[in-house]
């Protein structure tokens, strides 16, 4: 329900950041412990990440886990996404190329 509430505060004009704080949220609240259990259950010690978000590499690296590298996946920027890119980008640190 939360995710639909904020999905309506963005139909208002706010962002997806600005509408996750309205509802008392953090602007990005994953966590990505369960994945780092995981990994050193399974014994990795160092990875090659597809991901385009920075929190995802400080989570992993601050749990022990090497990314060796990060290999970027650039979604598709269309009249619809960019403005939700360019918030992820600008406020959350995203690296996005072409934003």
């Amino acid at each position: 329900m939360n995710k639909l509430r904020a999905y309506e505060l963005q139909d208002g004009g706010m962002d997806t950041v600005e509408a996750n704080e309205k509802l008392g949220f953090a602007a990005d609240a994953r966590d990505y412990e369960f994945s780092t259990q995981v990994l050193r259950q399974l014994g990795v010690e160092k990875v090659k990440l597809l991901s385009i978000n920075p929190e995802k590499v400080r989570q992993l690296e601050a749990a022990g886990i090497k990314v060796v590298e990060r290999v970027p996946c650039q979604p598709r920027i269309s009249k619809v996404s960019r403005a939700y890119l360019q918030t992820k980008k600008d406020k959350m640190g995203h690296i996005l190329d072409g934003v």
